[in-house]
């Protein structure tokens, strides 16, 4: 080998451990430069995870607000209704009925919302006249219901409703109004004359509300073709005796004195609370018709 041959080897010797470690010094920036950017992804990672976090906080709160428990209302006392044409007895329907039908159940499509029966009786006295009597006796149930409220407060408004409506019977005379004690929860005796051809009827309608069910009872007289006028205040106390009754009639079919009341347990039916608009008052009205 000629010695400039080995001058040249020696030379090339010498540049390749100076370009080998350039190479290496390439590597290692490349790969530093590299790391910011792996820092960048990794932060922009973690800001998407946080805000997943933060919308599944959202739906979580939602979801808890939905799942929260529904409105209840206090269960109505009485659940049921009696039979209509039984809820006064046979001694009191001799009195104020006397020879008297065995009574005339009204028409339901729900005997244990709504029920009503009613009797009438003539008693002809040949050429000295006869007398004239009619009885009936309604009652409304009324459920407790989360969008109107308790049994027992719709029931109010009912009793409210029926005493207005008593005491606004077209054609009535000398209206008055009374409280009426010892006959459920609030009771009121409204009683008028209705002069018709026949003769001067005497009405009687006593309005009670026992818990949440309302009873009205009607009662009127008439002395026909020629027989006296009945004693109003007679009648007056007939139709309390039979509102009393008929309350007590209620109360037995619920299970006795405290009417079979729940111990609190929430109700939210409305199936039995049918609007009390829709049962029209039909016991003020229809006794001066009944009675014509």
């Amino acid at each position: 080998m000629s010695e400039g041959t080995m001058q040249l080897r020696a030379q090339r010797d010498q540049r390749d451990p100076q370009a080998k470690r350039a190479k290496r010094l390439t590597r290692v920036l490349v790969g530093a430069a590299a790391v910011p950017v792996m820092l960048v992804a990794a932060g922009c990672s973690s800001d998407s995870g946080s805000g997943d976090g933060k919308d599944k906080a959202a739906e979580e709160s939602a979801a808890s607000k939905s799942a929260s428990p529904s409105p209840t209302v206090q269960a109505a006392a009485f659940r049921k209704l009696p039979e209509p044409c039984s809820v006064v007895t046979k001694k009191t329907l001799d009195d104020l009925v006397p020879k008297g039908d065995s009574g005339k159940e009204g028409s339901s499509n729900d005997t244990a919302v709504r029920a009503s029966c009613s009797w009438d009786s003539l008693d002809d006295n040949g050429v000295k006249g006869s007398q004239f009597r009619w009885l009936s006796v309604s009652m409304l149930r009324f459920e407790s219901d989360v969008t109107r409220g308790e049994g027992d407060k719709l029931a109010h408004d009912y009793y409210q409703k029926q005493l207005k409506d008593a005491q606004g019977v077209e054609g009535a005379k000398s209206v008055k109004t009374a409280a009426v004690s010892g006959t459920g929860d609030e009771a009121s005796l409204v009683r008028y004359d209705l002069k018709k051809k026949e003769g001067t009827f005497k009405q009687q309608t006593v309005v009670t509300r026992v818990e949440n069910v309302v009873v009205t009872v009607d009662y009127n007289g008439a002395g026909l073709a020629g027989d006296k006028t009945p004693d109003a205040d007679d009648l007056a106390k007939d139709a309390q005796k039979a509102a009393k009754e008929a309350v007590a009639a209620v109360t037995k079919a619920n299970g006795g004195a405290d009417g079979g009341k729940s111990s609190g347990t929430p109700s939210g039916s409305s199936s039995a609370s049918k609007s009390p608009s829709d049962a029209a008052s039909q016991s003020a009205s229809a006794s001066p018709e009944k009675s014509g």
